[in-house]
């Protein structure tokens, strides 16, 4: 295992994010900077990279996933609160 890292990951505004980051990287938590949507994690840069699978539903739009089988990540709000995204890992 090499030296653990905290990374960030700036994804666009999606129903569906897709994101490639080390293999075991754990998410610390997602929020706005600069304007974007960001997710912190603790990653082990030396790990082969994987693609993680994230869904993004705003306030008051349907959830289309079982909670149960997803994990819940962050809320984060963007244009002056006018959106409000709830962010959800596929497990």
């Amino acid at each position: 295992m090499g030296e653990l890292i905290i990374f960030k990951y700036n994804f666009e505004v999606d129903p569906e994010v897709e994101i490639e980051m080390p293999k075991g990287a754990h998410i610390l938590t997602v929020q706005v900077q600069h304007g974007y949507p960001t997710i912190w994690a603790i990653v082990d840069p030396e790990q082969p990279e994987e693609i993680r699978h994230f869904r993004l539903f705003g306030t008051g739009h349907p959830l289309d996933i079982d909670p149960t089988a997803s994990r819940y990540i962050g809320t984060f709000q963007l244009d002056m609160g006018n959106f409000v995204g709830h962010l959800f890992e596929a497990k």
